[in-house]
Protein backbone atom coordinates (compact mmCIF):
# COMPACT_ATOMS: atom_id res chain seq x y z
CA UNK A 1 0.00 0.00 0.00
CA UNK A 2 1.59 3.22 -0.44
CA UNK A 3 1.98 5.71 1.83
CA UNK A 4 -0.61 8.46 1.92
CA UNK A 5 1.11 12.23 0.62
CA UNK A 6 0.60 15.69 2.95
CA UNK A 7 -2.46 16.32 0.81
CA UNK A 8 -4.17 13.06 0.78
CA UNK A 9 -3.97 12.87 4.91
CA UNK A 10 -4.87 16.86 4.71
CA UNK A 11 -7.78 16.18 2.48
CA UNK A 12 -8.35 13.29 4.79
CA UNK A 13 -8.74 15.21 8.09
CA UNK A 14 -10.71 17.87 6.62
CA UNK A 15 -13.40 15.97 5.60
CA UNK A 16 -12.90 13.58 8.82
CA UNK A 17 -13.83 17.54 10.70
CA UNK A 18 -16.75 17.52 8.50
CA UNK A 19 -18.14 14.27 9.05
CA UNK A 20 -17.83 15.03 12.63
CA UNK A 21 -19.64 17.78 12.92
CA UNK A 22 -22.17 16.11 10.72
CA UNK A 23 -22.50 13.55 12.78
CA UNK A 24 -22.47 15.81 16.35
CA UNK A 25 -25.44 17.43 14.72
CA UNK A 26 -27.27 14.29 13.85
CA UNK A 27 -26.78 12.55 17.13
CA UNK A 28 -27.82 15.60 19.04
CA UNK A 29 -31.31 15.51 17.31
CA UNK A 30 -31.82 12.01 18.20
CA UNK A 31 -31.12 12.50 21.34
CA UNK A 32 -33.18 15.28 21.52
CA UNK A 33 -35.96 13.43 20.54
CA UNK A 34 -35.10 10.37 22.29
CA UNK A 35 -35.30 12.47 25.64
CA UNK A 36 -38.58 14.17 24.57
CA UNK A 37 -36.96 18.13 24.82
CA UNK A 38 -36.36 20.22 20.93
CA UNK A 39 -33.20 20.69 19.97
CA UNK A 40 -33.39 23.83 20.96
CA UNK A 41 -34.24 23.01 24.92
CA UNK A 42 -30.94 21.07 24.64
CA UNK A 43 -28.91 23.68 23.14
CA UNK A 44 -29.89 25.95 26.33
CA UNK A 45 -29.00 22.81 28.51
CA UNK A 46 -25.75 22.43 27.06
CA UNK A 47 -24.70 25.87 26.97
CA UNK A 48 -25.95 25.78 30.80
CA UNK A 49 -23.72 23.09 31.33
CA UNK A 50 -20.58 24.59 29.20
CA UNK A 51 -21.41 27.81 32.12
CA UNK A 52 -23.11 26.52 35.18
CA UNK A 53 -25.09 29.81 35.12
CA UNK A 54 -26.57 32.77 32.61
CA UNK A 55 -29.22 35.21 32.14
CA UNK A 56 -32.17 34.46 30.25
CA UNK A 57 -30.84 36.73 28.13
CA UNK A 58 -27.23 35.57 27.47
CA UNK A 59 -29.42 32.05 26.18
CA UNK A 60 -31.51 34.08 24.07
CA UNK A 61 -28.91 35.49 22.25
CA UNK A 62 -26.66 31.98 21.95
CA UNK A 63 -29.98 30.45 21.04
CA UNK A 64 -31.34 33.02 18.68
CA UNK A 65 -34.55 32.83 20.29
CA UNK A 66 -36.82 35.81 21.08
CA UNK A 67 -37.08 36.74 25.03
CA UNK A 68 -40.91 35.36 24.92
CA UNK A 69 -39.61 32.09 23.02
CA UNK A 70 -36.71 32.02 25.67
CA UNK A 71 -39.37 32.53 28.67
CA UNK A 72 -41.31 29.57 27.44
CA UNK A 73 -38.28 27.49 26.71
CA UNK A 74 -37.26 28.17 30.70
CA UNK A 75 -40.63 27.38 31.95
CA UNK A 76 -40.43 23.97 29.89
CA UNK A 77 -37.26 23.27 31.15
CA UNK A 78 -38.24 23.75 35.23
CA UNK A 79 -41.41 22.27 34.52
CA UNK A 80 -39.30 18.81 34.14
CA UNK A 81 -36.36 19.54 36.46
CA UNK A 82 -33.82 20.36 34.40
CA UNK A 83 -32.77 24.26 35.45
CA UNK A 84 -33.71 26.18 38.58
CA UNK A 85 -34.01 29.96 38.75
CA UNK A 86 -31.93 31.82 40.74
CA UNK A 87 -31.89 35.43 42.26
CA UNK A 88 -29.98 37.82 40.41
CA UNK A 89 -27.37 39.74 43.26
CA UNK A 90 -26.69 42.33 40.64
CA UNK A 91 -30.11 42.64 39.25
CA UNK A 92 -33.22 42.28 41.80
CA UNK A 93 -35.86 42.50 38.96
CA UNK A 94 -33.99 39.54 37.23
CA UNK A 95 -33.03 36.12 37.83
CA UNK A 96 -29.93 34.01 36.76
CA UNK A 97 -30.57 30.08 35.27
CA UNK A 98 -28.19 26.83 36.45
CA UNK A 99 -28.61 23.35 35.72
CA UNK A 100 -30.95 21.70 38.77
CA UNK A 101 -28.88 19.04 40.33
CA UNK A 102 -31.48 16.42 39.77
CA UNK A 103 -31.59 17.88 36.00
CA UNK A 104 -28.00 17.47 35.40
CA UNK A 105 -27.56 14.04 36.84
CA UNK A 106 -30.33 13.19 34.17
CA UNK A 107 -29.05 14.38 31.16
CA UNK A 108 -25.27 13.02 32.87
CA UNK A 109 -26.90 9.69 32.15
CA UNK A 110 -27.98 10.46 28.57
CA UNK A 111 -24.47 10.84 27.49
CA UNK A 112 -22.97 7.64 29.49
CA UNK A 113 -22.62 5.56 27.06
CA UNK A 114 -21.29 7.85 24.61
CA UNK A 115 -18.72 9.10 27.23
CA UNK A 116 -17.77 5.21 27.76
CA UNK A 117 -16.83 4.74 23.51
CA UNK A 118 -14.74 8.18 23.72
CA UNK A 119 -12.65 7.01 27.11
CA UNK A 120 -12.27 4.18 25.69
CA UNK A 121 -11.05 5.27 22.07
CA UNK A 122 -9.12 7.89 24.23
CA UNK A 123 -7.67 5.11 26.02
CA UNK A 124 -6.09 4.01 23.07
CA UNK A 125 -3.63 6.44 21.99
CA UNK A 126 -0.25 7.27 22.60
CA UNK A 127 0.36 10.39 24.66
CA UNK A 128 1.92 12.29 21.43
CA UNK A 129 -1.43 11.36 19.48
CA UNK A 130 -3.42 12.58 22.21
CA UNK A 131 -1.05 15.69 22.22
CA UNK A 132 -1.53 16.01 18.79
CA UNK A 133 -5.65 15.04 18.76
CA UNK A 134 -5.98 18.04 21.63
CA UNK A 135 -4.63 20.70 20.40
CA UNK A 136 -6.02 19.67 17.22
CA UNK A 137 -9.79 20.25 18.79
CA UNK A 138 -8.85 23.42 20.91
CA UNK A 139 -7.71 25.17 17.56
CA UNK A 140 -10.33 23.88 15.69
CA UNK A 141 -12.98 25.03 18.57
CA UNK A 142 -10.59 28.67 18.64
CA UNK A 143 -11.89 28.80 14.32
CA UNK A 144 -15.41 27.94 15.18
CA UNK A 145 -15.52 30.72 18.05
CA UNK A 146 -13.67 33.33 15.91
CA UNK A 147 -15.93 32.44 12.95
CA UNK A 148 -19.09 32.75 15.09
CA UNK A 149 -17.91 36.31 16.29
CA UNK A 150 -17.28 37.39 12.50
CA UNK A 151 -20.97 36.68 12.14
CA UNK A 152 -22.42 38.20 15.31
CA UNK A 153 -20.65 41.01 14.38
CA UNK A 154 -21.37 41.25 10.90
CA UNK A 155 -25.06 41.86 11.81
Amino acid sequence: MAKSTKADLKKRALIAVREYGVHLTLFRNAMSEWVGLNVTDMECLRILFLKGIATPSELAKHTGLTSGATTAMLDRLERVGMIERRPNPDDRRGFLIAPAKAGAETAASWFESARKAQAKLISSYSEEELETIADAFERITEIWKRERDKLQSSK
